[in-house]
């Protein structure tokens, strides 16, 4: 029978802007700092400043509150500063809340950081034993296990070089091969899988799998919402530091998306000067339109046309090669990759600007929202122009068919089928 493995209670953190924290001075530090915090109390003197302004606070996690239970995998998403990390940090004791409490039943195996815990003058074998006995393990319990944990790193090689001298990529795999083979009853994982390569990445995710099938308890921050829907069927949106929502990961997702972006009508015009790009320069997106049918009152649909209007700035007349629009999933998939480099179909822009249409035929994506990305380049150089996410595209069932039900839509691409019923005599026949 199951049972609450983690719980908050109006769970807070505090930190105060601009104070460092105090370690044990040396003579020599603390006869620099002394000279210094001289200096400024002149330096404030002489402007008139000192004394003012009282310091800043900020809290980084406010009225949290929330119940998981025993083997449950769920996940923490939210935008950067939302407190997923410092939830984390609180559940696995490495700082004290401000307010509020968190109860949790059973041994914790944390990984809030690459290597956390290693020594980096320590073999990778000292290593092992060292987080096993810090988590509370015995020694021949670690014994037991640690042939499993070097085959998941796969680290043999190097199992005995101090692990100062391993790759990032070989410090995460021994660090989570050891947080998740030592058997915690809860796993606290924090936006590790980043860092390993698509293989681990996968590897990791099939292990905290099989780590909840065993009745035990995961909490998962991640970027990554593939990973978090193929692992977590519930989910908390932190947003500012409270929850936003605590759900089923399918909704949370969602919401998270609907809330992180910009979503434009179609036919409306995108102001695209301000978004996040590279690029040289010399020429540079500034706005863009799209729209699908006119039958579909310019929304797109799964099988229906998009067109896309787009302005470019240019300092001088120039020809080139590479104009690309992609449309990928929220996780970041590529879908679609337009680009008139393989047509062999130069564009020439004029000093100022000017405007390109790109229409494409049939889209060939289910219903759901995708993110657009516009490239400008020459034949085979860097951008001259990217923005890695201009606006996000909605795709729509405009005119239903059928008994005018919504499906779930699972998947990415449409795809057009024949049923075909036949009665039991006639597929009896030879």
């Amino acid at each position: 029978m199951s049972y609450v493995a983690v719980s908050a209670r109006d769970l807070g953190k505090e930190y105060v802007l601009g104070r460092t924290v105090e370690r044990y001075p040396t003579i020599r530090e603390a006869v620099v700092r002394g000279v210094a915090r001289s200096m400024r109390s002149v330096g404030a003197l002489a402007t008139g400043r000192l004394g003012r302004g009282a310091p800043e606070r900020f809290w980084a996690l406010r009225d949290v509150s929330f119940e998981i239970a025993q083997g449950e995998v769920v996940g923490v998403v939210g935008r950067n500063g939302a407190g997923k990390s410092t939830l984390l940090k609180l559940l696995a004791r490495v700082t004290e809340p401000t307010c509020g409490e968190a109860d949790l039943r059973g041994r914790i195996g944390s990984l809030l950081e690459v290597g956390t815990g290693f020594h980096p003058e320590l073999t990778g074998r000292e290593n092992t034993y060292l987080n096993g006995a810090i988590l509370g393990m015995r020694r021949k319990e670690i014994a037991r296990k640690f042939d499993e944990i070097v085959a998941f790193a796969e680290v043999e090689r190097f199992i005995d070089t101090p692990v100062k001298h391993y790759s990032s990529g070989m410090y995460l795999r021994l660090a989570f091969a050891v947080a998740a083979h030592l058997e915690p009853e809860i796993l606290l994982v924090d936006e590790v899988l980043a860092v390993g390569d698509a293989a681990f990445q996968r590897k990791c995710i099939g292990k905290m799998g099989e780590v909840s099938r065993h009745g035990r308890t995961v909490l998962f921050v991640s970027h990554n919402m593939d990973a978090v829907q193929r692992l977590c069927a519930r989910s908390i949106l932190l947003d500012r530091g409270r929850i936003a929502m605590y759900d089923d990961t399918a909704a949370v997702v969602g919401r998270y998306f609907a809330t992180s972006g910009e979503r434009p009508a179609p036919r409306a015009l995108v102001d695209v000067t301000a978004a996040t790009r590279r690029g040289s320069g010399e020429a540079r997106f500034v706005a863009v339109r799209h729209e699908g049918s006119a039958e579909s009152n310019g929304l797109v649909e799964p099988d229906g046309p998009l067109t896309l209007e787009l302005t470019i700035e240019s300092d001088a007349p120039r020809t080139v090669e590479s104009v690309a629009v992609s449309i990928r999933t929220r996780a970041g998939t590529k879908l679609v990759n337009a680009d008139t480099i393989s047509r062999g179909q130069a564009v020439r822009l004029q000093r100022g600007q000017t405007r390109v249409s790109l229409h494409i035929r049939m889209l060939h994506l289910n219903p759901g929202t995708y993110d657009v990305a516009l490239w400008l380049s020459h034949a085979a150089g860097p951008p001259i122009d990217y923005i890695d996410a201009a606006f996000e595209l909605e795709v729509v069932r405009a005119r239903g068919a059928g008994f005018g039900l919504t499906p779930k839509w699972d998947g990415v691409v449409p795809c057009e089928f024949v049923l075909t019923v036949r009665d039991r005599d006639e597929s009896a026949s030879p």
